[in-house]
């Protein structure tokens, strides 16, 4: 980037974050300030050079498909259909937030490029091309688009040439669903970046460097989808779900992104710099005092010690969980071996990843989930194997399907026993919903142990841990049974929740029905965590509610007694911990338990908060 540039002096501040410069209001582009409302996903404020990015097409294959095929090909362009419409509803809907003519603007063009996907001339053309050409969809499209386009852009009339971007743009998205295809560049973006774009997918999301990209805003996506819960991870300030996002940045704008507060600011005045300046004098100085507590025990006033873990997503925010102070990691997300790439990570290439964890982790016990595609977790290397489910995220994933794709899960538990070899480990395994599944897979981790010391490979004796996630309503229903094979649990509240209240957590239109303060929800907590007590094996939490200070007396009075969070999350929530009266938490966990009303849960929660402060 040029030294002297708008966005050359930029700050972000958050935990473990860069110090504040000052920014010269000079430098700044002479556009009146444009201020967008939005959800605050990943706390903090940074400030940079806007780069608008978008998902590029690379490669369309170019294929003739056999006879037998073509009604395959057309219900794959028929799924992408489906799914641009259903993307272009969305938009539409959040431009209903707007006012005035950007509104107008924004919904005409919407209602557009979804009048070209349906029954139109392009979608004819596509149809043709795949059933009397026989050419694959990408190809058909790419094809179809070119010509459509092609004549716009040679019609004398300057309004209908002009048409010829909203046709290629309609492909383009007809192309994106059809292949896939990940953000290829985040690489060539300069440092300081502030990352816009209409989604990002959690495969995106692991492909940004918080050392070079300081935030990010898209016009889509919910608070608790997996995409906030990597902002989180990566301690990137972030605002999903900005209305109008698209007309209203371009690459080149100098923005803030307030994680906090939910609000990005395009081209920000003076005014809006200095008050910013000053919240971020007020965050360093609370993070420095945050940051004494790394070598502190998390002990309750009365003496009740409780396990402070860390949830880790990728091994670059190792040094993070360090500096946070981390006992230890109670729940590694394997999934970061998978994404973004076309091949699965060979048995040598995970342990080498495991394995920099575990050292890194300096004795600390590190609990390795296996493998849990599926839903908005994509891997490219596993498409052909997960196919397009009606529903995703009650497909074929996680456990599921570790067992049926029996060398996939055999490979990975390889390399989890071969790590165990330089650090204390722990096998966690997602989405279990009954015995037979534990049992199953206790069997797979014996035959590979076998095998491995027939090679002569050095593992952990006796063998790790192997606990199981409840964020099934089912298993935590189940947990007396599942607690007599199991060494441990973890509750996946994210998932717990979803499932229970039938919300999709990252769909914006229902998001705001998602509430782990529900008494169903809660009553599953306390059936497993009671469960677990029963059975004298540990239980944690490592959904987000363990790292949301305000739940945290409600979790400890319920009888959990170790949390799992993001890094940057841990000093806060060990805070509170420490200014918590466990007895009194114990309590108010069971007045709480006797309502049935999630508002006044929710009010005699903040009450006590607000008490023990």
């Amino acid at each position: 980037m040029n030294s002297d540039g708008p966005a050359s002096k930029r700050r972000r501040s958050k935990a473990g974050g860069d110090k504040p410069e000052a920014v010269a209001p000079g430098k700044l582009a002479p556009v009146g300030e444009i201020v967008l409302v939005g959800l605050g996903v990943s706390s903090g404020i940074a400030i940079g050079e806007a780069h608008v990015v978008e998902i590029g097409v690379v490669n369309v294959p170019d294929y003739e498909i056999a006879e037998d095929a073509i009604e395959t090909e057309l219900e794959r362009f028929a799924a992408a259909l489906t799914k641009s419409e259903r993307q272009l509803k969305k938009l539409k809907k959040k431009s209903t937030e707007l006012h005035g003519a950007a509104a107008e603007e924004l919904e005409f063009l919407l209602d557009a490029h979804l009048q070209m996907l349906s029954g139109s001339r392009v979608v004819r053309g596509v149809e043709r091309r795949i059933q009397q050409e026989r050419q694959n969809a990408e190809a058909a499209v790419q094809a179809e688009i070119g010509a459509v386009a092609h004549e716009f852009e040679n019609l004398n009339d300057p309004y209908l040439s002009a048409r010829a971007k909203d046709v290629r743009e309609v492909g383009d998205r007809l192309l994106r669903n059809l292949t896939k295809t990940p953000f290829e560049a985040f690489k060539h973006l300069p440092e300081g970046a502030i990352v816009i774009a209409e989604e990002l997918t959690p495969a995106d999301t692991a492909l940004l460097d918080p050392k070079r990209i300081h935030g990010f805003a898209t016009e889509l996506g919910g608070a608790e989808s997996h995409t906030a819960i990597m902002a989180r991870s990566l301690a990137m300030p972030a605002v999903l779900g900005l209305a109008g996002l698209s007309k209203a940045v371009k690459t080149g704008d100098t923005v803030i992104v307030d994680g906090t507060a939910g609000r990005l600011y395009v081209n920000p005045t003076a005014a809006r710099l200095d008050e910013l300046h000053r919240r971020q004098l007020e965050i360093e100085k609370s993070d420095r005092i945050l940051a004494r507590l790394k070598k502190v025990p998390a002990i309750t006033r009365d003496g009740q010690r409780i396990g402070m873990l860390v949830n880790l997503e990728m091994p670059r925010e190792l040094e993070m969980a360090l500096k946070s102070g981390a006992e230890g990691v109670g729940l590694l997300r394997s999934e970061f071996l998978f994404m973004n790439r076309a091949d699965l990570p060979s048995e040598d290439e995970q342990l080498e990843s495991y394995r920099e964890i575990v050292e890194g982790m300096e004795g600390r016990p590190v609990t390795i989930r296996t493998l849990d595609v599926g839903g908005d977790k994509l891997a490219p290397s596993l498409r052909d194997r997960l196919g397009d489910a009606a529903n995703p995220a009650l497909g074929l994933r996680a456990i599921r399907l570790g067992l049926q794709e029996r060398g996939l899960l055999e490979t990975q538990l390889a390399a989890i026993l071969r790590a165990s070899a330089f650090g204390e480990v722990r096998i966690l395994l997602p989405m279990i919903s009954s015995l037979s599944e534990v049992r199953q897979v206790r069997e797979i981790v014996l035959q590979v142990a076998k095998k491995l010391k027939r090679r002569g490979v050095k593992m952990a004796d006796p063998l790790p841990l192997i606990g199981i996630m409840i964020e099934v309503p089912g298993a935590a229903l189940a947990a007396d049974a599942l607690a007599q094979v199991s060494d441990f649990f973890a509750i996946g509240s994210n998932d717990l929740t979803q499932y229970t209240l039938a919300i999709d957590r990252g769909e914006e239109q229902v998001a705001h029905l998602y509430n782990p303060l529900h008494p169903a929800v809660l009553r599953l907590i306390q059936f497993a965590t009671e469960a677990a007590l029963r059975a004298r094996i540990p239980i944690s939490v490592c959904g987000e509610i363990a790292g949301d200070p305000k739940y945290v007396p409600l979790l400890l009075g319920l009888g959990i007694q170790d949390l799992s969070m993001a890094p940057v999350n841990l000093p806060r929530v060990k805070q509170r911990i420490r200014n918590i009266d466990y007895l009194a938490a114990t309590r108010c966990a069971r007045l709480i338990m006797d309502q049935w009303d999630t508002g006044r849960i929710a009010m005699m929660l903040d009450d006590f908060n607000a008490l023990a402060m």
